[in-house]
């Protein structure tokens, strides 16, 4: 009995699963705010292309 209660195994399996956890939400919040980013990026890069392509088409 006191054998078991003194086993640590569990606990360090526990504390492994809790830091693979809070890497997974860094990720998560790291790759969603870089998606934003670039979404908006591509956005103003799709405008400005856009924009120029009908004012070419309009110059002819």
């Amino acid at each position: 009995m006191l054998r078991f209660l003194n086993d640590e195994n569990g606990a360090t399996a526990i504390e492994y699963g809790l830091i693979a956890a809070l890497i997974a939400v860094v990720i998560i919040g790291a790759v969603s705010a870089l998606g934003t980013s670039v979404s908006s990026t591509f956005d103003t890069i799709s405008g400005a292309l856009s924009s120029a392509t009908s004012s070419v088409g309009t110059a002819s």
